[in-house]
């Protein structure tokens, strides 16, 4: 199984996956409240980590188009709600719930 090492306004959490799996459901799954406001269809990049370590796999379409939108990125930027777990990863999370002061949205669907 994957480890996931997060790094969140908590600070850092470790914990394994079930491989295949959405980053952002790992992460909220693992009590990070990760913001996720479009219910997980790469349009709004509340969900976005960073990736610090590991093989975040290809990126899709959806994804690359969305991020292409935006200047405040680095190369290292992905969207979790559009990942699927394949190995070990080491993230920083960007936007959560608790440090903004809102809802963190709807749960993405798998």
């Amino acid at each position: 199984m994957p480890k996931i090492t997060a790094e969140a306004a908590q600070g850092t959490i470790a914990f394994e996956v079930e491989q295949g799996k959405k980053l952002v459901l790992c992460l909220e799954d693992n009590g990070i409240d990760i913001l996720h406001r479009c219910g997980g269809n790469a349009k709004c990049t509340t969900c976005r980590v960073e990736i610090l370590a590991g093989d975040p796999g290809e990126i899709g379409e959806p994804e690359r188009n969305v991020l292409a939108t935006k200047t405040d990125l680095n190369d290292h930027t992905r969207l979790s709600c559009q990942m699927r777990v394949i190995d070990d990863l080491h993230v920083k999370v960007v936007r959560q719930a608790s440090v903004e002061g809102i809802d963190a949205g709807g749960r993405p669907r798998e």
